[in-house]
């Protein structure tokens, strides 16, 4: 296998290139970049991810870092300079979305000592490894991140239906849905 074959849809854009092949599919297990991944894939929502790599420092600037006990504190003045910077995506219900779902985190967080400790228990510890050969080959939801998305909300948590929560667990490497042909397929794996 070479070196450079990579899943068919990073080959756009270099900026997804480098993304795919240093993050999409490596297990976090770090609340701070579960939280990121959170806030990025629910304002990914009707849009490119692409739309959403290219602001991600504006993304890391206004959400402190993505510190969520900052965000979850956010007021409606932060949500007036949020809405005036065009280094996010300045839809209101999504900024608005992420400052409640920061504050469900810490609930979650608090229940389970960390909010990794939650997620990873639907997969019990385990990276799910699917073998796909073809990109066509990928669905957008599966029936954990049906069961994941259902508890999310039930917890209280918005913008983040059942294909949101898959495209964050491929995101996060709870799943694995690099093409076997990729290179990634199994590093990913092995970390």
């Amino acid at each position: 296998m070479e070196q450079n074959t990579r899943c068919e849809w990073c080959l756009s854009d270099p900026i997804y290139m480098d993304y795919h092949d240093h993050e999409w599919g490596v297990p976090v297990h770090d609340d701070r970049r579960q939280f990121e991944f959170l806030v990025l894939e629910s304002a990914q929502a009707g849009l490119s991810w692409l739309t959403i790599l290219k602001r991600r420092e504006g993304y890391k600037r206004l959400y402190s870092g993505f510190d969520t006990e900052k965000v979850a504190s956010f007021d409606e003045s932060k949500i007036q300079e949020m809405m005036l910077d065009p280094g996010i995506i300045r839809n209101r219900k999504k900024i608005e979305s992420s400052i409640n779902n920061a504050q469900k985190f810490l609930n979650i967080r608090d229940q389970y000592d960390s909010f990794c400790n939650y997620l990873w228990g639907f997969v019990d510890g385990k990276q799910v490894v699917n073998h796909f050969s073809r990109l066509t080959d990928l669905p957008a939801t599966t029936p954990l991140s049906d069961t994941i998305s259902k508890d999310l909300k039930q917890r209280g948590f918005k913008f983040l239906g059942s294909t949101i929560v898959y495209a964050h667990l491929q995101a996060t490497g709870l799943v694995n849905d690099h093409l076997v042909d990729c290179f990634r397929f199994q590093q990913c794996m092995d970390q």
